[in-house]
């Protein structure tokens, strides 16, 4: 299977899983990336059977509308039953690195307000240690050189993502070279930054499940 087609299964699986639990009143929370798109795509299909959508992005939200989803700015709801996004990696332990996408910090909200969040990514996103994609880290402009020195100083090799403006006004620094043993220390490290609005660890709120895209089928990781 290409990777296009584990994404897209991994996006089937994720509909499979919440379908059955959806109500009249449910929110589904929605990620950002290309997996996160299928996955819209493929909601279009049973938008009948919930309220509607909270989204990650601005971009995550057109596609949303331009299939009739209902979405909702996070402060009009009061909760949200599903987050469905995907990862640049994931660990054993459902530990994730996200942000590729620039989305990193609004998606960290919406799982933070999730009753259940669901990972749906491809078997090249599965690894033992975080660190082999680098992580993003979304920083308040002025404080970008600030910000860049204090993860030197924590090994990182930080990159700053050029021509790129976050959903909330910010810049991206992709930090190189990371073995990242203890990823809720290292979240909490990298945001104590002055500068630093939030990293693209998912530690501290990780996923409850994840579905992984492989060669042999979709598999179904818990912790």
């Amino acid at each position: 299977m290409t990777q296009d087609e584990l994404k897209q299964a991994t996006a089937r699986a994720a509909i499979n899983y919440i379908a059955p639990r959806l109500e009249d009143d449910s929110i589904v929370g929605v990620g950002t990336g290309s997996t996160a798109n299928f996955f819209i795509d493929y909601l279009a299909e049973i938008k009948g059977t919930f309220d509607g959508t909270v989204a990650s992005s601005e971009a995550s939200a057109e596609r949303l509308k331009s299939h009739g989803i209902p979405v909702y700015e996070l402060n009009a709801v009061d909760s949200i039953q599903f987050y469905v996004d995907g990862a640049d990696e994931a660990n054993p332990a459902l530990e994730l690195i996200k942000g590729g996408g620039a989305a990193l910090t609004r998606e960290k909200i919406v799982a933070a307000c999730a009753e259940e969040f669901i990972c749906i990514a491809d078997e090249s996103k599965w690894v033992k240690v975080l660190g082999e994609f680098p992580l993003p880290v979304e920083v308040i402009p002025m404080a970008r050189s600030l910000v860049a020195r204090e993860l030197v100083k924590l090994g990182g090799d930080p990159v700053y993502r050029q021509g790129v403006i976050t959903d909330n006004g910010n810049a991206i620094l992709d930090v190189y070279n990371l073995s990242i043993e203890n990823p809720t220390s290292f979240e909490e490290t990298i945001n104590n930054i002055t500068g630093v609005v939030t990293n693209g660890i998912f530690a501290k709120r990780s996923a409850n499940i994840l579905l992984l895209g492989t060669s042999t089928g979709v598999k179904t990781i818990t912790v």
